[in-house]
C-alpha cells in the first residue's frame, strides 16, 4: 500500500536533506499513490558501509516505508572506473578483483537498513559491461566538455595543474545510464553527486524516458572533523562491533550530536528539537552523546548490545578500567609492532611505530616508547582508548 499523508512525504523530504530537484513534482507524484521507482548507487571502493553512506540509504528506506519499490545498484562495474566528484586528486582505477572482494558484504551490510525482500539489487556490469563505442559517444553528444570542467573539484585541480583524465570524463555517463537502465523515477545521492545524478536525467531524456527527479543528502563529518570517508579512515561502520561503533560515537565532537542524531538515526525529530534544548541550556553534552551511541548501536545490533557497550564504555573510558572481555590474539611474532598490526590496531609497520613513540600503546596499563617491545602470554595490550588484545 502506498502512503500519501502529507505529513509523512514532508518529513521524508526534508530530513536529512539538502535539496530537492523538482519538489513540487516530486511531492505531486508521492499523493499520487503512484508506486514509485526509486534509485541509489554505491560503488564498492571499500568493504565497509560506514554512517556517511547510510544518509542516503536511510533516505531508501523512508521511501520504502511510504510503499515504493526501492532500487540500490551496487557498482561493480563503475567502482573499477572511479569517481572522482569528491576527491581533490584523481582516483586511481581499481582492479575487479579488488572491487569483487570488497562487495561480498554490501548487500547483508544494505540489509541492516533495508528491508531487501521488497527491494531490487542490481550489479550495474550487467548493462554497462555490455555498451560499445558506439552508443558510448551517442551518450557523450548530451554533454559538452565545458559542463565537465565546470565542476567545482574539476575547475579547482585544473586550476592548479593536477591532471584530469578522461576516464573521469565519462564517469557520469555511466552512473546516468544507470538510471537509465533501471527507469528511475527519483534518485537518491549526496550533494557531490550532483553532476552525476543530473546526467541521469539528460540521459533519460536522451532514451526518451521522463527525467528522474533528486533528492540530495548532506554529506557528514567523520571522526576527526573532516567529511567521513574510508581513504581517510575516520568512519564508523555498519558492521563495526557494539563496543567499537558506541566508542567511535562518543569521541565525535560535540558540535555534531544533533546532526548524527538528524541524518543518521530515525528518533522523532520531536525528541531530537528536545535533546536540542537540553544542549543549549547547559546539559553536559556526554550525556546526550550517550544517547546517540545508544540509539546507532541499538539501530545496527539490538538494544541488549548496544546497554552492554555503554556498560563497556563507562567501565573503560570513564572509569579507565580494563575491560573484562576483549579479543584474543596468537601473533605470529611476540613483538609489539607485529602485535597491533594482526590485531588490526595498525595497517602498516610505520602506523604502529609512530604510535608507540607518540604514547598511544600500553603493555598492561604501562606506556612503552620501544618500538622493539616484546609480548607474552597474558599481556594485555591498548592502543589509544579503545581498543585492547590479550596475548594467548
Amino acid at each position: 500500500m502506498i502512503i500519501t499523508d502529507t505529513e509523512k512525504i514532508n518529513e521524508v523530504l526534508t530530513r536529512g536533506v539538502e535539496s530537492v530537484i523538482d519538489k513540487d513534482k516530486i511531492t505531486k507524484k508521492l499523493k499520487s499513490g503512484k508506486t514509485l521507482r526509486i534509485k541509489h548507487g554505491i560503488d564498492p571502493t571499500s568493504p565497509n558501509i560506514h554512517l556517511g553512506r547510510s544518509i542516503p540509504l536511510l533516505k531508501l528506506r523512508d521511501f520504502q516505508n511510504l510503499g515504493h519499490k526501492i532500487i540500490l545498484i551496487i557498482g561493480d562495474f563503475t567502482g573499477v572506473i572511479g569517481d572522482t566528484s569528491d576527491k581533490e586528486s584523481e582516483r586511481p582505477m581499481l582492479s575487479e578483483k579488488q572491487v569483487k572482494e570488497n562487495m561480498k558484504s554490501y548487500a547483508k551490510q544494505a540489509g541492516k537498513i533495508l528491508n531487501l525482500r521488497k527491494a531490487k539489487i542490481y550489479y550495474n556490469s550487467k548493462w554497462l559491461g555490455k555498451l560499445g563505442y558506439k552508443e558510448i559517444c551517442m551518450q557523450a553528444n548530451a554533454f559538452s566538455v565545458s559542463d565537465f570542467i565546470s565542476r567545482e573539484n574539476i575547475k579547482k585541480r585544473l586550476d592548479t595543474g593536477k591532471r584530469v583524465s578522461l576516464r573521469e570524463v565519462v564517469y557520469p555517463l555511466m552512473q546516468g545510464y544507470d538510471s537509465v537502465a533501471t527507469e528511475a523515477d527519483i534518485e537518491v545521492g549526496g550533494t557531490d553527486q550532483t553532476f552525476n545524478i543530473l546526467a541521469g536525467r539528460e540521459l533519460q531524456r536522451l532514451y526518451k524516458q521522463e527525467p528522474q527527479d533528486i533528492v540530495l543528502n548532506p554529506l557528514i563529518e567523520g571522526l576527526d572533523g573532516r567529511k567521513m570517508s574510508s581513504s581517510w579512515g575516520n568512519t564508523i561502520n555498519l558492521f563495526d562491533s557494539p563496543n567499537d561503533m558506541y566508542g567511535k560515537a562518543m569521541s565525535l565532537s560535540d558540535e555534531l550530536i544533533i546532526k548524527y542524531f538528524t541524518f543518521t538515526t530515525r528518533v522523532d525529530l520531536a525528541t531530537i528539537e528536545q535533546y536540542k534544548k537540553e544542549l543549549e541550556s547547559g546539559v553536559n553534552p556526554r550525556d546526550i552523546k550517550k544517547k546517540l551511541a545508544f540509539e546507532l548501536t541499538k539501530f545496527y545490533h539490538s538494544e541488549k548490545e548496544a546497554q552492554k557497550a555503554g556498560e563497556y564504555w563507562v567501565n573503560t573510558f570513564s572509569k579507565k578500567e580494563v575491560p573484562t572481555e576483549m579479543q584474543e590474539l596468537k601473533p605470529s611474532v611476540n613483538d609489539i609492532i607485529t602485535v597491533l598490526i594482526e590485531a588490526g590496531f595498525c595497517p602498516s609497520r610505520a602506523e604502529a611505530r609512530r604510535n608507540i613513540e607518540q604514547g598511544g600503546v600500553k603493555i598492561n596499563q604501562t606506556e612503552i616508547s620501544d618500538p622493539k617491545a616484546t609480548v607474552k602470554v597474558g599481556d594485555i595490550i591498548q592502543k589509544g582508548k579503545r581498543f585492547f588484545v590479550k596475548i594467548k
